[in-house]
């Protein structure tokens, strides 16, 4: 059975190669909006799901893998930054405190899918705003949620975790691989 990620994280990929050997990446081309009135922490396993099934849809005959990770201070979501002063703006906002880092999980294999979300609590450093620029010079932060990556640079300014720290990457690697073993354990 052909397996396939749909996204093209290059943490997300690397996550995965320590499950499954062979698989293809297809990134979905599903438009991310979020539904009026969806709760902030139903969003990330939302789109999770979009994504897979957008995928699923024109790869049947798969097993089809869709992730997607949201960041919450307080009652924002805090995706990619846009530019340098988006980026110095959450890095700001998360400084010296505690937030939320949400993956969505989706596997979709012969039309069907399942999904779920793992949450993680993630305390961040109070930074200065040397370090600050120093961080958004390195443009380390300018393709992740947060604006931080824990596995790269960013990684010095995390105090601690409460949860999955794969999940904070992208991919919730346990739960990832506790549905392959019940529904695909061939893919393995």
């Amino acid at each position: 059975m052909k397996v396939i990620l749909a996204s093209a994280s290059p943490r997300r990929k690397e996550l995965l190669k320590n499950l499954i050997d062979d698989f293809d990446i297809i990134p979905s081309t599903y438009e991310e909006k979020i539904p009026q009135g969806m709760e902030n922490e139903a969003v990330a396993e939302f789109f999770a799901v979009q994504k897979a099934l957008d995928v699923a849809k024109k790869n049947k005959n798969s097993f089809v893998i869709g992730c997607d990770t949201v960041v919450i201070a307080g009652n924002e979501i805090l995706g990619k930054p846009k530019d340098k002063a988006d980026a110095e703006r959450m890095l700001n906002l998360l400084s010296g405190r505690e937030h939320k880092v949400i993956t969505g999980l989706c596997i979709v294999k012969d039309g069907k899918s399942l999904s779920l979300s793992e949450e993680t609590t993630v305390k961040f450093s109070a930074l200065s705003s040397d370090e600050i620029n120093w961080y958004i010079n390195t443009n380390d932060p300018m393709d992740k949620a947060g604006a931080y990556g824990i596995q790269g640079l960013g990684g010095r300014f995390i105090e601690g975790i409460k949860g999955d720290y794969y999940s904070v990457m992208g991919l919730p690697v346990n739960k990832l691989y506790s549905l392959i073993k019940k529904i695909c354990p061939e893919i393995l």
